[in-house]
């Protein structure tokens, strides 16, 4: 680990890891799209902070570039300005389950008998370790760990001399999982969301051009408009300045990830017509009427907890406080650091405010808890600042089971909720008293009329993982 966004560890690491973020913008006659897609990219960093890449599409023929780090980090004027198209495509990656070499970024540009093809995928196959080794057995050679390779290497193979249409939805026949692609082929922008909807995607259009995105925050900074979710289980072809759908699977149970609400997304996204920041602050009133406290101040561990410790406040008359401060500027460029740093992990990010929370009774809104670890350091702090009491409130529920739809959780055994019941969990962070959020409560809360994946929940998966049953077999 030598980047920051890595180092600042025992914080972070007791999330769910960022998915990945992913965006396309169709802009005929416009050369210097890419440097769009640049600031598209810095409206999901949040999504992805391990690399970043940019591909751009001019009359077939595609440049790209892509290295580790933050958006910023990795482009600068010179390179963009050679990134000549008028359809681009770019990427934000956090690698979930395997390494962070770079051969692994995106977007992936490949080359067939037609021409190049560039794609970025948000997600992850269920049965891609499968396709792999049977490809690999017909004499298939990949250069990278990513399914995207796989999916790139299907369509291909699919071509045979037809539309990339049709090669597209034969390879959408074969792969499964949760996955959200942009890819740009021919003189074409392409947008796919999964059959279930687990990963988001949207369509936003900006006068001329079209834009597809993870999501709707990157719309208002390219002055885009969202015109409407792409549709579990949707291929969009954008071309001659028009969107044509094909639907290739209309049937599948509808699942998009309740994590989406939780924490991943940014609080000014609208996913699948829901408002993130509307059910974060909705999970907090609804967790006040489950669980109310007796304290003097509602605070939250920021950023992510902000919304839903405020819709608690609101709900519970108790006033809205900041407790602590975050440091958003540690840098990325961080030695690997030795124990006694990792010690001081949580305190790089956060600071108390002591003259706030001495001497009083506290909620403290978190939106989840993973492993435990941050949870004791922070409460540890609020302690040592003086605070009286500690109830720590989660606006979801007990995280009991991995995600392996692309969302980078722990094992089981790692997880904190799915091996110690909440009164032991208050014990070891210790707090005065703690409670999630209902399963009930999240889901009324997002509303979505139950097409909600709460796997990590409720260990309700909404497909068969080819892949996991073979390593339950190994």
């Amino acid at each position: 680990m030598h980047d920051l966004a890595q180092s600042a560890l025992t914080f972070d690491m007791d999330k769910p890891r960022d998915e990945c973020g992913i965006i396309g913008i169709y802009a005929p006659g416009k050369s210097d799209t890419a440097r769009s897609v640049y600031f598209g990219l810095h409206a999901l960093q949040h999504r992805g902070q391990d690399s970043a890449g940019i591909a751009a599409n001019m009359g077939g023929k595609i440049q790209y570039y892509k290295d580790r780090g933050l958006v910023q980090e990795v482009f600068s004027d010179e390179i963009i300005d050679r990134l000549k198209g008028d359809i681009v495509i770019g990427h934000v990656r956090y690698p979930a389950g395997d390494t962070t070499q770079l051969a692994n970024a995106m977007p992936l540009v490949v080359y067939y008998k037609g021409g190049a093809l560039a794609i970025a995928q948000n997600g992850s196959l269920v049965n891609g370790r499968t396709l792999r080794d049977e490809m690999q057995g017909s004499g298939f050679i990949f250069q990278t760990g990513i399914d995207t390779e796989v999916i790139a290497a299907l369509i291909a193979k699919n071509l045979r001399d037809r539309p990339i249409e049709g090669a597209l939805l034969s390879t959408l026949g074969t792969i499964s999982g949760a996955y959200a692609l942009v890819m740009t082929a021919e003189q074409k922008l392409i947008g796919i969301r999964d059959p279930h909807g687990i990963r988001p995607l949207c369509i936003g259009k900006a006068k001329d051009d079209f834009v597809l995105a993870s999501e709707s925050c990157a719309f208002s900074l390219l002055g885009a408009k969202l015109v409407r979710d792409v549709a579990p289980g949707e291929m969009v072809i954008i071309e001659d300045n028009e969107v044509k759908s094909y639907i290739f699977d209309g049937k599948s149970r509808k699942a998009c990830c309740a994590f989406e609400y939780v924490y991943i997304a940014r609080p000014d996204s609208d996913i699948d017509g829901r408002n993130v920041y509307m059910a974060r602050s909705l999970c907090g009133r609804t967790l006040a009427k489950e669980a109310p406290a007796e304290a003097d101040i509602v605070i939250a561990v920021p950023d992510s907890g902000t919304v839903a410790a405020i819709g608690y406040a609101e709900e519970s008359g108790i006033p809205f406080g900041e407790g602590f401060i975050k440091n958003r500027y540690v840098g990325r460029t961080f030695i690997q650091p030795n124990q006694k740093m990792r010690e001081l992990s949580v305190r790089l990010k956060l600071n108390v405010l002591t003259d706030n929370v001495r001497g009083k009774r506290i909620v403290m809104v978190d939106d989840s808890v993973v492993r435990g670890t941050t949870s004791t350091k922070i409460v540890r702090m609020l302690r040592d600042a003086g605070a009286k009491e500690i109830h720590m409130r989660v606006a979801s529920p007990p995280t009991v089971s991995p995600c392996y739809f692309g969302i980078d959780t722990p094992n089981k055994a790692e997880l904190v909720a799915a091996v110690k019941s909440a009164e032991e969990i208050n014990s070891m962070v210790g707090t005065d008293s703690l409670a999630y959020l209902s399963l009930k409560g999240l889901k009324e809360s997002i509303g979505m009329d139950g097409s909600l994946c709460c796997a990590c929940f409720d260990c309700d998966y909404p497909m068969d993982m080819p892949d996991l049953a073979r390593e339950w077999e190994d």
